[in-house]
């Protein structure tokens, strides 16, 4: 396999366990450079087990995770972002009082291994100032990045955690819901920004909610009780007489996105 063919991120029969419950049962996933795929599954699939897995914020029973060929199966959160895997959550974990200027020098300054160098004000570099500006600008939040966290509409929150993300230049982004808890007035900017993300970024989105997946996926796979059911092209896994059993009431749903994104 030549080194444009290797995967940025491969799983092989991950699993875990929470005692006698199997939530992620034996997956062998892998991700190509540039990728543009979702996660989808019903209710209790195990699509958020399967991505703090990959995040490292829970640890595998059994399995291999790689990164760009290296074996980070035991490696933390913060190494594994380092080496280039970031990741949004569905709920944000934002802090309220600081700017979005604020935050994203902070999460600069730790892309730089320059967090720890207090003695300096934080926005002292104006090279990294300049970069978190130029962010903050491409996500659609220029006019806000000195106004208080707290105060940003949920949807300006959403897109703020997606910069936060991307300032770590990550190679592989894991985008939990985005759009999740955002008002339907809101949701265009975060489904625009989402379809605009560098090509260079490999994303996998965890939704919910089939109009983004249709929108932004051109590959998906299905989750069900932890496993993989099926993966594919997006019109395949649209027109997958199983996939449309597995969602039930949703058949004529998929039927619809297909038709609407084919």
């Amino acid at each position: 396999m030549s080194e444009a063919q290797k995967p940025v991120l491969e799983t092989r029969a991950l699993r875990k366990a929470f005692g006698g419950i199997t939530a992620t049962d034996n997956v062998t996933f892998s991700l190509p450079a540039g990728a543009r795929h979702a996660l989808i599954g019903p209710n209790g699939a195990g699509k958020t087990t399967f991505v703090n897995l990959l995040s490292g914020v829970l640890p595998a029973t059994s399995g291999e995770i790689y990164l760009n060929g290296a074996n980070v199966t035991n490696w933390s959160v913060r190494d594994r972002a380092r080496a280039g895997l970031a990741r949004t959550f569905q709920i944000n974990q934002l802090y309220a009082d600081l700017s979005p200027l604020e935050t994203i020098l902070i999460a600069i300054n730790e892309r730089e291994n320059a967090a720890t160098s207090w003695f300096r004000p934080l926005g002292s570099r104006s090279d990294l100032v300049d970069e978190a500006a130029a962010l903050l600008a491409q996500l659609n939040l220029a006019d806000v990045m000195q106004a208080r966290v707290g105060s940003l509409a949920y949807g300006r929150q959403r897109l703020l955690e997606i910069a936060i993300a991307l300032a770590s230049k990550p190679q592989v982004l894991l985008l939990d819901e985005p759009a999740a808890g955002v008002p339907e007035g809101e949701r265009d900017q975060v489904l625009d920004v989402v379809a605009a993300l560098p090509a260079d970024v490999s994303l996998i989105l965890i939704e919910h909610d089939m109009d983004l997946v249709f929108r932004f996926a051109k590959t998906i796979s299905v989750l069900v009780n932890g496993a993989l059911f099926v993966e594919g092209m997006r019109d395949e896994i649209a027109r997958d007489p199983r996939v449309r059993q597995v969602y039930l009431g949703e058949e004529d749903y998929l039927g619809e996105k297909e038709n609407a994104h084919g």
